[in-house]
């Protein structure tokens, strides 16, 4: 093994000296044939090689001289000793020549660095000062990757103030510089004008950068948990929405982003994200409608599923932006609003012909009821347009059918929901709904025709339920709410058609069953409402009538359409009066319910009050974003995983005496609760028929042996305390017969 050393290496050096003579002949070969490229680049592209006369002088200033030292400097690196490079294996006893690998030595970024960058792009423009700072952007946006991506970067590890400083820089000005290299309008455009920059010399030269500026973008926007962080990186990136229409696998995923974020975000970043894809829909038309329109109405179903009274008015808002968003494009809107509904028919369907407790249940949800108020809204904003008024009536014929599936007193709230909704789409198509034969039938029934035995029970919220408790449907408050709501949408459904030529007959049947109610009920509250609004119905019917004798016309005369127009448009009739009135008086009662709960008040202000000043006074062209990048964070970083274990113990303090203080005050309102009202506090209004019927749980099994346990003691005591009185009683009689 010894002898073999000398041969080895005599070897191996004869291989490295033929490969060191291969390198030093192959590189001034290589300078020279750029050096040809160059030339050729200048007779076939000129405007090119101008451009880079301008902008990058250093690439084109390459001589002879040039080419000498590159040849001598490669073989100045070739002639280094190797004889630390030889490796045996154990094995096989040979001798293996290892060359040596210069890593590249990676590059830190300072924000010296950077500065530089900024200037020469802003005061020369320089390409080459542009590809730096995207190497930059890049680095930043992959920070905190896995060791394997962040080998092919070309700079190591930066400081917060760095990445802050060059996000703040290509958020805010690549837009711009991307559409002076492309020769392209300041801002805005369309899909045509990508496709036509598509086929020119300018597009090959930049398209790398459009795709690493938006592509980097899209990796940090996912990686980031800061709400104002991602509103601030998602507004900046809308002006760059346009450059998607030439990468469709990218524009895929922004549209999966931007509905996550809306479904899931909070804050204005709902908001922000809906801008984002309506934007992205005006200006690339059909390549992205059907992706959006499906994206967003899967995500407002997943969102809507529970309604409490501080979410409603938040479900509301998703479901205001989703109809939005369906205005951009109406015929393509259609097509989807018709397949949805179809979907809500079908389950409705299932539900009549199984007539089973699920089937029922699928019907009887958040879900579904939330669904059928979007579609309401969309008809509402919509109907009136030929390509969306052919989804009315379908629509109108769920809800009309739902309202009816279990026709009992327990579920009035669905019912007052589903006369709601069909009284908007009288309202906004101006067709007519039956809507007062599912009111007048709610009087009818025992649950509201009788005197309440439950006591006067807590206030009802009928917007945030669908179905009532038993015990609860034996409240004076669940009598007065129900009611109440009947008097108001059926006002709301008279005074729709107050103006209409066949009003007196219209309102002759509600009139007559509302005399009969009068009389049926001892509720002196009730006689009240109802005897003011039959008083407003015969007003009306006189208004009606002392027009109808000065006209002509019959009542199929095309002319009958114009009857009382101008009277309506200013809402000069007796029922329009008294309905304005009675919204004035639900809108309070309504703020009464709400106001009641310090947290719901609190968080549905701030919401509301959020968007408005969002909405009026941002301006997404004014703000610097300063303040949003500047925190200490990075990506890959966790601000949970770091968090010290003495916040952890005081968090757990707060919890604990937060829970305490609850525990406290309910015990306090319970001593102030009436027994009517703990006896309905005891049951929860629950969706399973199971969980209605039980009424309380049942004990268990500790409970119920130590409840056994207690009376068999209490027996035993009354038995011993008899015996001792017997005893007694004898020893008294035999003193008194010896006495």
């Amino acid at each position: 093994m010894e002898e073999q050393h000398p041969v080895t290496n005599s070897k191996s050096r004869k291989n490295q000296d033929g490969n060191k003579s291969q390198k030093s002949s192959k590189s001034p070969g290589q300078a020279k044939e750029h050096k040809d490229q160059l030339e050729r680049l200048s007779e076939k592209d000129p405007e090119f090689y101008d451009f880079l006369k301008e902008h990058d002088q250093e690439l084109l200033q390459f001589n002879d001289e040039d080419i000498d030292e590159d040849s001598d400097t490669n073989l100045k690196e070739d002639e280094t000793p190797v004889d630390d490079e030889i490796q045996v294996d154990e094995e096989t006893g040979r001798h293996d020549v290892l060359q040596k690998k210069k890593k590249p030595s990676k590059q830190v970024i300072t924000s010296e660095m950077v500065d530089a960058w900024c200037n020469s792009i802003r005061e020369d423009g320089k390409l080459s000062a542009i590809h730096s700072l995207m190497k930059a952007f890049r680095t930043a946006c992959h920070y905190g990757d896995d060791k394997e991506d962040e080998s092919m970067l070309d700079f190591s590890v930066m400081s917060s103030s760095v990445f802050n400083k060059v996000m703040l820089f290509v958020l805010k000005e690549m837009d711009g510089i991307i559409r002076k290299l492309l020769e392209l309008p300041a801002f805005g455009g369309k899909k045509e004008t990508i496709l036509d920059v598509m086929n020119t010399k300018r597009w090959k030269n930049y398209n790398h950068l459009v795709k690493s500026y938006i592509g980097n973008a899209l990796h940090v926007l996912r990686q980031m948990t800061d709400t104002e962080m991602i509103s601030f990186t998602l507004r900046r990136l809308q002006y760059s929405s346009i450059f998607l229409a030439a990468f469709p696998v990218l524009l895929r995923k922004y549209i999966k982003t931007a509905v996550d974020l809306w479904g899931l975000g909070g804050g204005s970043l709902p908001l922000v994200s809906l801008l984002f894809l309506r934007d992205l829909c005006v200006r690339l038309g059909t390549d992205c409608l059907d992706e959006c329109f499906k994206g967003i109405y899967k995500a407002y179903v997943l969102n809507c599923q529970f309604i409490t009274a501080a979410k409603l008015q938040h479900v509301q808002f998703r479901a205001n932006c989703v109809i939005e968003l369906y205005g951009v494009d109406l015929p393509t809107a259609y097509q989807h609003a018709f397949v949805f509904i179809r979907q809500l028919a079908m389950i409705l369907r299932e539900a009549l012909n199984a007539k089973t407790k699920e089937a029922f249940r699928k019907v009887y949800e958040w879900k579904f009821m939330n669904c059928l108020e979007l579609w309401t809204g969309a008809i509402s904003s919509y109907g009136s347009e030929a390509d969306f008024r052919p989804v009315v009536y379908p629509l109108a014929q769920i809800i009309y059918g739902v309202a009816r599936l279990v026709p009992t007193a327990r579920y009035f709230p669905l019912r007052l929901r589903c006369v709601r909704m069909l009284n908007r789409i009288a309202a906004s198509t101006g067709t007519f709904t039956p809507v007062s034969m599912l009111l007048l039938d709610m009087l009818e029934m025992k649950e509201l025709n009788r005197p309440a035995t439950g006591g006067v029970g807590k206030a009802l919220d009928l917007r945030t339920i669908l179905k009532v408790s038993k015990p609860t449907l034996k409240t004076r408050a669940f009598q007065e709410a129900c009611v109440l709501s009947v008097v108001d949408e059926l006002a709301e459904h008279l005074a729709q058609w107050s103006y209409s030529i066949a009003f007196p007959e219209l309102s002759f049947i509600p009139a007559v069953r509302l005399r009969s109610f009068c009389k049926s009920t001892k509720v002196e509250r009730f006689r009240k409402a109802m005897r003011e609004l039959i008083r407003q119905i015969e007003a009306n019917c006189q208004f009606t009538n002392e027009r109808r004798m000065s006209i002509s016309f019959l009542p199929n005369d095309p002319a009958a359409a114009s009857f009382l127009e101008d009277e309506k448009k200013s809402g000069v009739s007796p029922l329009s009066k008294y309905v304005l009135t009675l919204r004035q008086v639900a809108q309070q009662r309504n703020d009464s319910l709400f106001k009641s709960s310090v947290l719901v008040g609190e968080h549905s202000s701030v919401f509301g009050s959020k968007v408005r000043e969002s909405d009026e006074e941002y301006d997404p062209k004014d703000e610097e974003g300063t303040t949003v990048f500047s925190s200490s964070w990075l990506p890959g970083t966790d601000s949970k995983a770091k968090e010290p274990k003495d916040t952890k113990k005081k968090k757990r303090k707060r919890k604990t005496e937060h829970q305490d203080q609850v525990a406290i005050d309910e015990d306090i309102v319970q001593d102030l609760v009436l027994s009517s009202d703990e006896e309905d506090g005891s049951l929860s209004n629950t969706f399973s028929a199971e969980e209605d019927e039980e009424g309380k749980p049942a004990p268990s099994k500790l409970e119920s042996k130590k409840h056994k346990h207690s009376t068999n003691t209490s027996k035993k005591n009354v038995k011993s305390q008899a015996k001792r009185s017997k005893k007694r009683k004898k020893a008294n009689g035999d003193k008194s017969l010896q006495a």
